[in-house]
């Protein structure tokens, strides 16, 4: 008997690996924006075969959902206890397997330490000082006259003052730095670079990019220095910078309206190129928008919508465009 249990735990295990990989397979697929109509019908048939399938799906595409309040709910303490680098083999608990569990477990663990795809935090945003969810926005006080408003899915970590200022890391997102009454410095950390500011208001947005971590810094009052490696850059009122892999790049003009929509509750479209808003859709809505026809990324969008009824704009792109958006599991849309 005992042979034969472990025998049939073998064959569970396996088939639950199996059905993990496809579904990650599927995932990558459908996020590589090279998905087609057909592989959306195969999709759908693909998770009806069984409710392991469309388990195994749901548990790659959407997990990072149970994932964020996990998360939140756990002390610091408790994340810096985990032995995240560990590599030896774990131990399963044989009733977690025969109960059908392994894949979610599986998941959840890849999710917390190596998060595929950037589809929920990993575990530096995780154990950040500051974090809001998708839709969330918060105004917090990290140090003495320096005020933080906090944008969607943002992770933010206090580190000591030094001799040079105030210092905070942004890990992910999008926050407004105030230092309007503070008597020293405040420096922003974001991927290789810095952005430092006295009595000033500034945005600083870090995402991931196809060779890396993008960061922009717009300012909006009085004066940002801008450092990465030995390059370095100055903005004012309505100008922003970027950097990124590629190094630190020119002084621009902005629209300043539209840069600091989201503190007020709205992002704004004007002459948008497509792809670009639906990346910025992604971030205030569960799930993931996925543009199927490369054709249409360039097209221009306008439009004001309001972040807390951002499933509106499909039905508005779908008439602008005269394009369908097809509702997978795991709050994936194919758009196209």
């Amino acid at each position: 008997m005992t042979r034969l249990n472990d025998s049939m735990t073998q064959g569970q295990v396996h088939k639950l690996d199996l059905l993990q990989r496809e579904a990650i397979a599927w995932v990558q697929r459908i996020d590589s924006g090279h998905a087609t109509s057909a592989d959306a019908e195969t999709l759908r048939r693909w998770c009806a075969a069984s409710p392991e399938h469309a388990a195994a799906f749901a548990a790659a595409s959407g997990v990072w959902r149970d994932i964020r309040r996990a998360g939140a709910s756990i002390p610091r303490s408790q994340f810096e206890a985990l032995p995240v680098r560990q590599t030896s083999r774990p131990v399963l608990d044989r009733r977690l397997v025969l109960g059908g569990g392994l894949a979610a477990a599986a998941a959840a663990c890849v999710a917390v330490v190596n998060p595929p795809l950037g589809l929920w935090p990993s575990l530096r945003e995780l154990n950040a000082d500051y974090r809001t969810a998708i839709g969330e926005q918060r105004q917090i006080r990290p140090a003495e006259n320096v005020a933080v408003r906090l944008n969607t899915q943002t992770s933010i970590a206090v580190h000591p003052a030094d001799g040079e200022g105030d210092r905070l890391e942004l890990l992910a997102g999008q926050a407004l730095f105030e230092t309007v009454e503070s008597v020293r410095p405040l420096v922003v950390l974001a991927a290789d670079g810095r952005s430092i500011g006295r009595h000033a208001r500034f945005d600083v947005r870090c995402m991931n990019g196809p060779a890396g971590p993008v960061v922009s810094v717009a300012c909006f009052d009085g004066e940002v220095r801008i450092e990465r490696n030995d390059n370095s850059a100055v903005i004012g009122p309505a100008q922003s910078v970027r950097y990124d892999a590629g190094g630190l790049g020119r002084v621009a003009a902005i629209d300043a309206e539209a840069e600091s929509a989201w503190q007020r509750g709205i992002v704004l479209f004007r002459a948008t190129p497509l792809a670009d808003v639906v990346e910025e859709v992604n971030r205030y809505r569960a799930g993931r928008i996925l543009l199927v026809n490369p054709s249409l990324a360039q097209r221009p969008v306008s439009g004001r919508f309001r972040i807390d009824q951002m499933d509106e704009i499909l039905v508005r792109l779908e008439q602008a465009f005269d394009v369908k958006a097809r509702k997978l599991p795991g709050g994936l849309v194919l758009l196209g």
